[in-house]
């Protein structure tokens, strides 16, 4: 129990004391219901009855020119299933369990009294949210230092999820990872980003339930031979930017882009995972810290030794994935800092006061004493990315954090212009394969299909760890 309310109490700390918008557009749909009908008024934003615009004179004082009249009848109406999953932001697949719709008695309209978050908790609770035997394991993906992750299926909607079971120490209680990865997911809703759909707490372990995704961009590479279509690059890169964008317009930060984080489905949709050692750059601090993202895929700034940085972090691995992509290779594969430096600075050029600003006062640069490279063509180590396509790279690895290309600026640069103008009004929740004119190729190293689903390799889904 110890262990738990301190878990409780870090969660709290870390977030805000917010509610969800899902919670506040609930809470608020069935408070305004109940009040109305306690006055005989029923509006038409919960779909029980239409509104009659109130005749107001425009020198009226007596009311708002925006205030509208209401039938005062109540009609019976007996609430649909869509009725209940729409007010209670449930999955529309879901099934709810016939003794929770006899307990709600939804042949009859709601009791006239606000409902609280406790209350709608407790419902939730009753149809089997945050409770281990609504899931059921079907085999074990993979297992880490803390966690250990299942591939499992939902009783109450039948999809695959994957179980991440993350264990709680005595006295440690749960790592900071898993509560940053919970506070910051929650509230994230993108059709690029992962779905966390439940938490279900427990005295030994906190298991926290994603939408089951086929592969990742590592295992993709690998399954085409590390050969991928340059079709399907800039597909990808746009579902990446895509999601980035949605983060840093919410001042997050992710911290750890590499292709194993990337996770893709059979119908080629890419989603941002593992946010552990995401974070919210709301948060009053001073630094952060600078022992994040994979060494491979660490901006210069942060290996110097930057703790004062924002969602550039984010967009020089963006830099580095779309290389990986087009070449099958990775771009910066060091094994310890200096040689990540070096190899940095063998391509893109030792940085100067012109190309980096004040670099030369950085001491841990001047330590290192590194040779004066001059920077290659990168089309001579990119030969398949076009001259857009260069173009986006080198505006994603520039040195100087203030010059480095936005997610969003990258959105719509020309690199992009072939996948057509409708990819940019899609909603935030919906596919950019919504879109007919997107589709997959196939990949010159797959022999059969566009997407074959991964084998059983040692890393699979080593990056939820």
């Amino acid at each position: 129990m110890n262990k738990m309310k301190n878990f409780k109490r870090r969660f709290s700390l870390s977030v805000p004391r917010t509610e969800t918008i899902e919670e506040n557009e609930f809470t608020e749909q069935i408070n305004q219901l109940n009040i109305c009908c306690s006055d005989g008024v029923v509006p038409s934003s919960l779909g029980l009855h239409s509104l009659q615009p109130s005749p107001v004179a425009p020198d009226s004082q007596a009311q708002s020119p925006t205030q509208l009249q209401y039938c005062n009848k109540v009609p019976h109406r007996r609430f649909s299933m869509e009725d209940v999953t729409k007010r209670m932001s449930l999955p529309m697949d879901i099934r709810l369990p016939p003794e929770f719709l006899k307990k709600l008695q939804m042949e009859n309209p709601p009791p006239c009294k606000p409902l609280s978050r406790m209350s709608r908790r407790a419902s939730l609770s009753d149809i089997g949210f945050g409770k281990l035997e609504t899931y059921v394991k079907l085999g074990k993906l993979g297992e880490g230092t803390y966690a250990t992750v299942f591939k499992g299926r939902s009783k109450l909607t039948e999809n695959l999820v994957a179980l991440k079971e993350i264990r709680l120490e005595h006295e440690e209680g749960a790592p900071c990872t898993a509560i940053r990865e919970v506070s910051l997911l929650k509230n994230l809703k993108h059709a690029n980003i992962v779905t966390l759909h439940d938490i279900i707490h427990t005295d030994r372990c906190l298991t926290l339930v994603f939408e089951y995704l086929d592969s990742d961009l590592k295992q993709y590479l690998d399954n085409c031979g590390n050969l991928m279509s340059m079709h399907n690059v800039k597909i990808f890169t746009f579902q990446l930017l895509r999601g980035l964008s949605y983060c840093h317009k919410r001042k997050i930060l992710h911290r750890d882009l590499k292709p194993q984080n990337l996770l893709i489905n059979d119908k080629g949709e890419l989603k941002l995972a593992d946010f552990g050692l995401a974070r919210a750059k709301s948060v009053p601090t001073k630094t952060y810290s600078n022992e994040v993202v994979t060494l491979w895929y660490r901006p210069p700034d942060v290996l110097l030794g930057s703790t004062e940085y924002s969602t550039p972090i984010d967009m020089w691995g963006v830099g580095c994935i779309l290389y990986e992509m087009a070449t099958g290779r990775p771009m910066f594969p060091g094994s310890t800092v200096k040689e990540e430096l070096h190899l940095i600075f063998r391509l893109m050029g030792t940085p100067t006061e012109e190309s980096w600003p004040r670099i030369t006062a950085n001491e841990e640069f001047k330590s290192y004493l590194f040779p004066q490279y001059r920077a290659q063509a990168l089309i001579n180590h990119v030969p398949r990315l076009d001259t857009e396509g260069i173009d986006l790279l080198t505006a994603l690895l520039l040195y100087d954090t203030k010059c480095r290309i936005s997610a969003e600026s990258a959105l719509r640069h020309s690199y992009f212009l072939t996948l057509g103008e409708n990819i940019h009004s899609i909603p935030d929740t919906s596919s950019v394969f919504s879109l007919r004119e997107i589709q997959l190729q196939k990949d010159p190293g797959h022999k059969s299909s566009v997407f074959q689903p991964p084998g059983r390799g040692k890393n699979r889904r080593q990056s939820i760890f």
